[in-house]
This record gives structure tokens, sequence and C-alpha cells, in this order.
């Protein structure tokens, strides 16, 4: 006969057997309450209860008999108590079911349908399998007022926003997808609130930020906060993302408009497919201002925004949108050393100095075999600038385009290379500049596109740089434009050298020529005679200002082969120090 005692003071709260039951190993006997909380006593053996000596609502002390019982084997199931029905568990998951996109067959159906995927979609593609944790998932609309809960639980699912964190190729990564799905990707209170969370946790942990940007702006009707807000001028996610230090990378595929549009705008990196049209301002707001009724493809096409460098990288579709986000994430990750044939490189500057060549081939010969990742390539199509590996290490590639101007350097151009500058500069990436420009592009119709001013953007971006700096001179290297190539002067890089092909001089040498010996050219009236004499004339001063020349007066620091430019380049960053990103910002243009 064994009997059960009441360890600790307690209400004895219910009886779950009656004398004679016969119990298995495990049942709860006895419900106890003290402080508000109930505790269960099992059976510790099988038995048959042969006597109960308390009620509900009997006070314990400690030590009372509750119940005796005679050991012996039983053939019953352990007794389930009540409250092991969990239907807090069923609620739970019903309610996690309907975040997945099986929840939402037709909705996805349409987006497929479109040629788009869903925010989760684009999530999982991103970050590394099973790392990705989730915040505010069971968040709705601000709409309660207004709408059942059960409706906004099956309608605005995480109010049209999918946040979280989790790493990508190894590395901690925040990131905001925007559900297309919910509300048309507008922009409401919980949504806003969720984003906020998020860039506060990213700049806690340092982590980058990528944010797929679909959607068409502020949302007005969250009714919840209609009778505290007026206007809600002052939520705070545009400041908090913008102060992000980054590195932060926006990707859009869709609409994109207003609020949305604004939070791409301020990113690092603006990534778009050829299926998206972004704009300040959708349909809604242009008519809403009187300018007339548009349709929303007709705002701010792909092909538009890639020419006038709204979209740093332009994708097929969003599986390469995310891949280009992969490679931007991974440009400081270590990386396996390929080695090219190099022997192309002595042949790729034409032995006649007038004739163009296509830079591209001098920048994919220099750097590791498909790894430059070009960004603007449709603006300012006089530079050319990307991220790439020389050796395995990541750099930012900055070229003068011969192809276009003869490499002289405009207004757009100015603008693309001084931003580049500082966005390798914030995510503390060296530069390497390959120089072959006339200088800055002149001329009356030049200046009224403001070009003081915006090639002005490049000395400055060259003067704050803090990263290790080499320039390579392919060919031509003159005057200011040539400068402003390597930061601001031939003794701003941590080593500026020249190929054999280079060329140096103050101004062009034709021009120079012109400018310089025009009273003697003018004076001699045989026009062959006249030829043969200008010719003299800068040949001379190509003589002078030719790579080994200017060298051999230490105008910069070598001539090179180049076919060793990569190990040229390898040595240098080498022993340049490490390269820190710094604390500004990048900006927008």
């Amino acid at each position: 006969m064994t009997i059960i005692k009441a360890e600790n003071a307690a209400i004895v709260s219910q009886v779950h057997v009656e004398v004679g039951a016969r119990v298995s190993a495990g049942t709860v006997l006895i419900v106890t309450e003290l402080m508000k909380m109930h505790h269960d006593i099992c059976a510790k053996e099988s038995g048959i209860i042969t006597a109960i000596h308390v009620a509900p609502g009997d006070e314990l002390r400690g030590d009372e008999p509750l119940l005796t019982f005679e050991p012996a084997e039983v053939d019953v199931a352990v007794l389930q108590d009540a409250h092991d029905v969990r239907a807090d568990f069923t609620e739970f998951e019903a309610r996690m079911a309907l975040l997945s996109d099986e929840a939402r067959p037709e909705a996805v159906e349409k987006r497929h349908a479109q040629g788009m995927r869903t925010a989760r979609e684009n999530i999982d593609d991103l970050f590394d399998t099973g790392s990705f944790t989730e915040y505010g998932a069971l968040a709705v609309a601000a709409k309660r007022s207004k709408r059942a809960l059960p409706e906004l639980q099956e309608r605005t699912q995480g109010d049209g926003i999918i946040c979280g964190v989790g790493t990508v190729g190894g590395r901690p990564v925040a990131a905001m997808a925007v559900d297309y799905m919910v509300l048309a990707g507008t922009q409401g209170f919980n949504h806003h609130r969720k984003m906020d969370r998020l860039i506060e946790v990213a700049g806690r942990d340092n982590m980058p930020i990528v944010l797929f940007a679909e959607g068409g702006g502020g949302r007005p009707n969250d009714y919840d906060v209609g009778l505290v807000m007026a206007a809600w001028l002052n939520v705070t996610s545009f400041q908090h993302f913008a102060a992000h230090k980054g590195p932060k990378i926006g990707i859009v595929a869709g609409y994109c408009f207003a609020g949305n549009a604004a939070l791409f705008g301020v990113c690092d990196v603006r990534i778009a497919t050829r299926q998206s049209w972004i704009g300040m301002g959708g349909p809604a707001m242009i008519e809403g201002g009187g300018l007339g009724v548009f349709g929303a493809k007709d705002i701010g096409p792909s092909e538009v925004q890639a020419r006038n460098g709204v979209i740093d990288l332009l994708t097929d579709d969003e599986a390469s949108a995310v891949a280009s986000a992969k490679t931007l994430l991974a440009l400081n990750a270590p990386c396996e050393k390929i080695e090219p044939e190099t022997d192309a490189l002595r042949s790729i500057v034409p032995v006649d100095r007038t004739r163009a060549y296509d830079m591209r081939e001098a920048v994919e010969a220099v750097t590791d075999p498909a790894s430059f990742l070009e960004m603007r390539r449709d603006f300012g199509v006089g530079m050319i600038a990307g991220f790439a590996r020389i050796k395995g290490r990541t750099v930012g590639i900055l070229a003068n385009n011969p192809l276009h101007l003869g490499g002289a350097i405009d207004a757009e151009a100015g603008d693309k290379s001084a931003r580049f500058l500082q966005l390798c500069d914030a995510w503390g990436v060296p530069v390497v500049t390959l120089c072959d420009t006339p200088g800055f592009m002149v001329g009356p119709k030049i200046e009224e596109t403001g070009q003081v001013a915006h090639v002005s953007r490049l000395f400055l971006a060259g003067a704050h740089f803090g990263q290790p700096l080499v320039t390579v001179i392919l060919r031509k290297a003159y005057g200011l434009g040539a400068m402003a190539m390597a930061g601001g002067g031939f003794n701003r890089p941590h080593y500026c050298c020249a190929w054999p092909t280079g060329e140096v001089g103050a101004m062009g040498l034709e021009g120079a020529v012109k400018l310089g010996y025009r009273d003697r050219l003018a004076a001699i009236a045989d026009p062959a005679e006249r030829e043969r004499e200008y010719n003299r004339l800068v040949g001379e001063l190509y003589d002078r200002g030719k790579a080994l020349n200017a060298a051999s007066m230490l105008e910069f620091d070598a001539v090179i082969d180049p076919a060793n430019t990569r190990e040229e380049i390898d040595r240098a960053l080498s022993t340049a120090g490490p390269a820190v990103p710094s604390l500004r910002y990048v900006d927008a243009w």
C-alpha cells in the first residue's frame, strides 16, 4: 500500500480519480493550487486507488495524506488531463499557415504569370538555407477598427513587408522584402514599425541591409491611427534607413513609386530588372497633382532609369538581381586566386596612337576572369566603373572609355566616377584607375551641362578618398582630367605607373602645338611645309611626354610591362595598408 502526501502548503483544486480507479504511472491524480499556479500530482507507479483523503477546496500545510493506492499491474492508458488539449498550438499553427505563399494560391499564380517572384521566394533565394529569422511576421494592417481581425490576418500578412536577418554566404545580413501581394506593397503604420525595428537591429550589429523595394508608396487608409495622426510626416523609417552606414542594396522588380522609390533611392547600389518602373510619384499622385492621367508603365521604365543613372545594375530578372546582390555582399570574402593569360595586355593599346580601342578588353584582361561587375553601364558612358577581383583581392575599377569622346570626361562621367569613389570608400574597397583621357570635355555646349561643378566632384571625391589607390596610365594622360583620374594628381596614388604606350601632357599634344606655335605655323606659306612643321612639333612634345621620358623626370613612379600589370597592382595594394570602410555616406547621385 502506498500513501501519497502533500509536499507543500497549497489548496486542493481538483481530484481526478475515484476510489477503485485503476491508474498507470504518470496519470494526473490531484491538482493543487499555490500562488495562482496549478501543480499536478501524478502517480509514480501503476496501481488501484483505495482511498481519497482530500476534497477540492481543502487547505494543505504539507505532509497531509492525499490518497492511498495499492501498487498493481494495470492495463490502462495514462489519463489525459484537460489542459493537455493544446488549443493554443492549434491556433498558432493555423495563424502561421496564413503567412506562407501556399495560403494565397491565386495571388501567387498571378505573380508567376507576370514572370515575377513572391517576396518569400526572393528571401529564400537570398539567404543561406535555414538561416533566416523573421521579425514581426504576425503584424497586420492597422485597420482593426474597420475590418475584422480574421480578414486582416488572411489579407494583410505582415502588413506587407517581410523583415529579418540571416546569413548570405556566411555573412550576417538584414533584409526587408515588400510584399506586393498585400495591398500592392503600400507602406502602412506597422509596416514602418517593422522597418524601424530591423534597421535598429542591423545598425546595432553592423549588418548590410538588402531592400526589395517594389510597392506603391504610402498607404492613406490605416484607420486605426487616423484619430491620433494627421499627415504622419514624423515617420522615422526614411531618416533611419538613409542614416544606416550600409552597405545598403536595393532591388526592384515591377512597380516602385513614392515612399518605396525614396527608400530605393538612398541605397548604395540600386539593382532593377528590365521589368521595372520606378518613380517618385505614381499614377495616383500625378493625377492628384493635376498633372494628367498616366498608366503605371508610363512612369520611369527601366531603360530610362538605367540611362539616367538611377539604376546601377540592370538585370534580366529577379534571380539575376539576387545573384548580383550576393556578389556585392561577398566582395570582401576570401576567393580563390585565378591566373589568366596576360600576354594579351601587350596588344590592347594599338601601335597607332590616334586609333581607338575597347577599354573593357583591358579591364577584363587585368582582372580575374568573369569577376567584373559593372555599375551604371548605360549612364556616363565615357567612364567605366565596377567591382572586380585581381589575384583574388576585391578592387574597384575606374577607367576612361576611349570609344566615347576619345575618353574625355564630361559631366555625367564626372558624376558617375565621383559617386563610385564614394561607394568604394564607404565599403572599404581599394580602387584601381586605368587612365586614357585627353582631359575634361570642353566647349560652350558642354558648359551648359554644369561641367564645372560636375567634374569637380571627381576632385572632391579623390581628395577625401581614404582607401588604397593605384593608377595605371595606358595611353593618354592629359591635363586636369588625368590628374582627376589619379585622385587629384600623379603624386596622390599609392602607386602611379604607365605602360610604354603612355603619354602625358598639360593638354592634348595637337592642341598644345596649335595654340603654342600658332604664329610660327601661320608664317609658313606652303601648306605642305606647314604640315611637316606641325607634325615635327607634335613629335617633339610626344617625345618629351612619352612614358619612358616622363618617368625619368619623376612625373610618376614607374613604367611597367603591360603583361605584368596584375602583379604590379597586387604588390602595390599588398603594401598600402588595409582598406577600412569610411564613416561617410554615399551620395544618391
